[in-house]
């Protein structure tokens, strides 16, 4: 700074001796002025004139610094200009990756969980101990865990019956007879009314056969068995038909008389005419000699049973007719059970959350006596022998740490490229290490207008190089190519069409407007004159380029920016 070095100077020359007076002619040729100006500035307090020396050095900085500020502002000769940037289309390569960080995990792992309260009283591991499946771990003594089961199974049980009981009734909403026979003692049903469950709706008697009990002296026991045919006299029909023996019961009946009986049940098919209440009696040939019942006895029909509703409901149709010859599976009477029907839904409701309930209580009660569920790590075992430990306890965690996953997020820019079993670098804290994409999601997850789609990475880590349940850098090689044409990524635009469609253009440098050239109607950007709107096919892009797949060919001249220039 040379007006700073002339102040400097002039204090040297006011600090110096006094010079010799001047010669005659130097006043003859004005040097009489430039010695009264000397005298004067000798003249100033030394303090006075330093300060004077200073306030100059800072007003010439001062000015030196505005006008470069001027300059930088566009205050020269040259602001306010402008300069029209464009880039050429060339082939290069270009690469797109995927970068991101996610949560580390054993991809196999398992927690075991007391749900009830317990006293320990071994452990037969320790934290971080590699332990292989069925490798016991520790036992606890809980008498809960065993009443849990206990009464688990019991609501098992009852509620088994009560659906078995639901289902043979719900059966019920179409009454049938379950033998051939007769009804007798019908009650008169019409549709709509209601009927409820228990109620009795017919007798049903049995008469296809008809049984016949008859008395005979001891002296002929053993004369008699089952299966030997007799012969049976109707008095009424004034006839004798067949019959059967079908039970011998060696009973006691004494008479009057004195003598001792034993009974003998005999059987008579039916063929229409034979009803109960008829008088009967069957004889017996024994050795060519006939043997007689102590008396005549009544037919009774083979069996006899009420029909009942086994269901709550409302009477759709009814055929219930007194002396109505009926087969079995006929249906008599048909009801609307909605609300049986109901009530079994509910049961079996009950029966599966019974079911759980004892499975969980099962699981609950082989966690007191734990086996390693699966090949793994202990982890966060922290129970001692003597501990008392509260329900519902987590007590360790087995994780297999041979592999890890980590989940990450693709966008949807980049996730047509990522495929299953492409490789993946990982960094965690400065240790690289690779793994593989093992899913793609076809399921996305759109924030801030931005769609992103979930994967999962797999990684080896037999070696034990990475840290589970840590963050962990992964980059993935979405695509590459190493000889396309590419633009730098501010090239291209994105407009819209008169129908709401978008389109990539870029604008190409040409004298003449291109026959592919469109227009762009909604583009609010000022583009220079000779540039036209060209559609490109875009295809994968890094930080800085993109790839043009179509729509220009190499060397051609597009427009990039418009760029300001500041003169000074």
């Amino acid at each position: 700074m040379a007006e700073v070095k002339d102040l400097e100077n002039m204090e040297q020359e006011t600090t110096a001796p006094a010079m010799a007076e001047p010669r005659a002619e130097d006043g003859a040729s004005g040097g009489g002025t430039r010695v009264d100006l000397r005298s004067r500035w000798r003249a100033i307090p030394r303090k006075k004139r330093r300060r004077v020396i200073r306030l100059g050095v800072i007003l010439l900085v001062l000015l030196v610094i505005a006008a470069i500020l001027l300059k930088l502002l566009g205050g020269g000769s040259g602001g306010g200009e402008s300069q029209v940037v464009t880039d050429v289309v060339q082939y290069g390569a270009i690469t797109s990756t995927v970068e991101g960080s996610g949560l580390t995990r054993a991809k196999s792992s398992e927690t075991i969980t007391i749900t009830t309260a317990g006293t320990v009283t071994d452990v037969l591991v320790t934290e971080g101990q590699q332990v292989t499946a069925g490798t016991p771990l520790f036992t606890i003594d809980s008498p809960a865990a065993e009443s849990a089961v206990q009464k688990a199974r019991s609501d098992v049980e009852g509620y088994e019956k009560q659906l078995s009981q639901a289902q043979k009734d719900i059966a019920g909403l179409n009454l049938s007879a379950p033998y051939p026979g007769k009804l007798m003692k019908t009650v008169t049903l019409n549709p709509g009314d209601p009927i409820s469950k228990g109620s009795t709706v017919a007798e049903l008697n049995d008469d296809t056969r008809l049984r016949l009990e008859q008395y005979y002296s001891y002296a002929y026991a053993g004369d008699l068995y089952a299966g030997q045919t007799v012969n049976v006299s109707i008095p009424s029909l004034m006839t004798s038909i067949p019959g059967t023996v079908e039970a011998v019961h060696m009973v006691s009946r004494i008479t009057p008389e004195g003598s001792e009986l034993f009974s003998a049940d005999i059987l008579v098919e039916n063929d229409g005419a034979l009803t109960a209440e008829m008088a009967a009696s069957a004889t017996v040939t024994v050795n060519g000699e006939t043997v007689y019942p102590y008396e005549a006895g009544k037919l009774e029909y083979y069996r006899t049973s009420e029909l009942k509703s086994t269901v709550d409901g409302t009477v759709i149709s009814s055929n219930l007719v007194d002396y109505l010859q009926v087969t079995p599976g006929q249906v008599l009477v048909r009801i609307d059970g909605e609300e049986s029907e109901s009530q079994m839904f509910t049961i079996q409701q009950n029966l599966d959350t019974a079911r759980e309930e004892l499975q969980t209580a099962e699981k609950n009660l082989a966690n007191c006596k734990a086996v390693a569920p699966i090949d793994g790590m202990v982890i966060g075992l922290t129970i001692q022998p003597g501990d008392e430990i509260p329900a519902n306890t987590t007590v360790v965690t087995v994780s297999d740490t041979s592999t890890v996953v980590i989940s990450a997020n693709v966008d949807e820019r980049n996730i047509s490229y990522i495929k299953p079993g492409m490789s993946v670098e990982l960094d965690q804290w400065g240790t690289p290490a690779f793994g593989t994409v093992e899913t793609v999601s076809l399921s996305s997850t759109v924030n801030n207008g931005v769609a992103t789609y979930p994967i999962t990475i797999s990684a080896d880590n037999a070696e034990g190089t990475l840290q589970v349940n840590s963050y962990v850098n992964y980059t993935i090689t979405a695509s590459e190519n190493d000889n396309c044409l590419v633009l730098p990524l501010q090239c291209v635009r994105t407009v819209s069409q008169e129908d709401g469609t978008t389109v990539n253009v870029v604008f190409v440098e040409s004298s003449q407007r291109p026959e592919n050239a469109i227009d762009t109607p909604s583009l609010t950007e000022e583009i220079p004159d000779g540039f036209w709107a060209v559609p490109v096919e875009i295809g994968i892009s890094d930080n800085f380029n993109v790839e043009i797949k179509s729509g220009v060919e190499e060397g051609t001249v597009v427009f990039t920016q418009i760029q300001s220039l500041n003169g000074w």
